[in-house]
Order: C-alpha cells, then structure tokens, then sequence
C-alpha cells in the first residue's frame, strides 16, 4: 500500500503540493486524474524517491521512499518524458536493469519479446519512434517484476493494438502477481476501462478519492420530461448538481444512487425518465466544473 499523508511541495514559492493526501491500495489499479498543473506528475516524482518533500510523509507499506533503496527497488516508473544513456540501445538497457534490479527475470525479458516485437533491441533507443521508445520503456519496466508500477500518460504515442497489448500485461501482472498499478493520465475513457480506484486532483490536493464503482454508483444523470413545458418544483432533499434542457427533455446531474434518485423524482409526476451512469470523464468534469472548468454541457 502506497500512502501519501499531507504532503507539502513547493518551488520558488510556488506550492505545487499542499497538503495532498491519498491512499493506493495493494494489488490496485489506481488512476491519478487532474487539470493541468494539479500536482499529478510532481507527486509521482515523490513517490519514486525523485523529489524529497517539503513536509509530510510518504510510505510505502509503512516505510518512507525517499534514500531508501530497499523500497526503490520495489518500485519502476515509465515516466511522461522517458529517458535512456545517450546511445544505448535495449539490450544495452536490458544489461544495466538486470545488474542494479534484484527483482529483474531474464527468462522473463525473452519472453515479452514477442509482445514488443516491431523493437529492434540492438538499435539505440534515442532512434527509434516514441511509440518504439515507449513499447522498450514497458519491455524493461515489466522485466524488473515491480512490487509497485507508476505511470505518467503511460500508453501515449502507443497504437490502439499495443494500447490493448499493454493493458492486458499490466493487468496479468495485477491479478497474477498482486502488483499495485499507479497511473496518471488524462485519457479518462481509457483509465474507466482499467481502474478500480480513482483520486482526483486539483490545486496541489486530492479532492476526490474513492473506488471507481462507488464514484459512479454515487452521482446519476437523470433525463426526463414533464408534463408541462417547464419543470415543475423537484423536492427540497435531492443534491442536484446541473440542469441543462432540449426542448421538454431535462438533463439533471444528481448525487444518490440511482434508486433513490428516481424514487424522489416520482414525486414530480414526470411523463417518462431514465437514469444513466457517469462516465469517469463526466464525473471529472462535474466534480471539477465549479472550480476549474465551464465545460460541464459538453457532456450532455
């Protein structure tokens, strides 16, 4: 379990971090979302032992990251920006992991050849296409078995086939080897399709964090007309958070579940309605409209 207890950052008096708090859990796939600038790329620099925080803590089952190197080796990341020795070539990688990773298994390296095989491994890193970099960086990345995998924009440059292919690795590892999975991404669709745990980012804090089910079991889209032109008074206890409307049909974005909600509105006596579930990128949007964003009707 990685937990991250108010973790404070700052840069030249900018504070990129300010008291963010949050909990991975073990053998999780947990999706770090955000705004740009939220803090998602700075606090998985903390996490792998790159940054030193100003205050709070930060532990991976129970022992703090940072000059440690027996939790280091626990630990491989596939950063935004990847970076390889100057001339180096896979192989050449592939030597240098297998010498300072203890956890890393040759028989291993051979077989994931054959889910990399476009990645020449003899020819240097730094010439091969982003998506060949990024497909060398997971080739060595799951060689070394990490206890603890973090990802920043992990499958970027990545076709929609080795997308799938690295996915269903990443996943095999989940279930296989318990590994914990920290992926921070602004492809929302992509991270619904993998995740079970969600934190969201904003300002240096995480305002949102919970499993992707409770989060989309906890807030509905209920579309439904009336039978006048205009809404009728909804009753006082339901937690609407938008409205929209086409002609007679509403949109309403409500807290609840679904049951509840649609129990409530009965008492409106609408002609027809259906409740529909968030997408995590609908969720994002409505958690995050009121401070960062006036989007929230590009989902409706």
């Amino acid at each position: 379990m990685i937990e991250v207890k108010n973790v404070v950052k700052d840069f030249d008096g900018f504070r990129a971090l300010d008291g963010l708090t949050m909990t991975v859990p073990r053998g999780s796939i947990y999706g770090l979302v955000g705004p740009n600038g939220a803090g998602k790329s700075t606090i998985l620099r903390h996490l792998c032992g790159t940054y030193r925080q100003d205050s709070g803590e930060i532990l991976l089952e129970g022992s703090p990251v940072y000059e440690d190197p027996a939790v280091k080796s626990r630990i491989a990341v596939i950063p935004d920006e990847l970076y390889f020795f100057g001339s180096a070539t896979t192989q050449d990688m592939m030597k240098f992991h297998r010498g300072t990773r203890p956890g890393f298994d040759m028989d291993r390296y051979q077989r994931l050849k054959e889910a990399f095989p476009e990645v020449d491994e003899k020819r240097p890193i730094r010439r091969l296409s982003k998506g060949m970099q990024k497909q060398s960086a997971f080739w060595l990345a799951l060689s070394c078995k990490p206890d603890y995998l973090l990802l920043d924009e992990p499958v970027d440059g990545l076709d929609p086939v080795m997308r799938r292919q690295v996915w269903s690795l990443l996943m095999g590892d989940v279930a296989e080897r318990g590994t914990t999975v920290l992926v921070s991404s602004h492809n929302l669709r992509e991270l619904e399709d993998v995740c079970d745990h969600v934190g969201i980012l904003s300002h240096g804090k995480v305002a949102l964090e919970r499993s992707l089910s409770e989060l989309q079991g906890g807030t509905v889209k209920l579309q439904t007309a009336f039978r006048d032109e205009e809404a009728p008074e909804l009753p006082e206890d339901l937690h609407i958070i938008h409205t929209d409307h086409v002609g007679r049909v509403y949109t309403y974005i409500v807290r609840g579940t679904a049951e509840e909600v649609t129990e409530k509105f009965k008492r409106a006596d609408p002609l027809f309605m259906e409740a529909l579930p968030l997408t995590l990128e609908e969720i994002f949007i409505y958690e995050m409209g009121g401070e960062d964003y006036a989007v929230r009707d590009i989902v409706l």
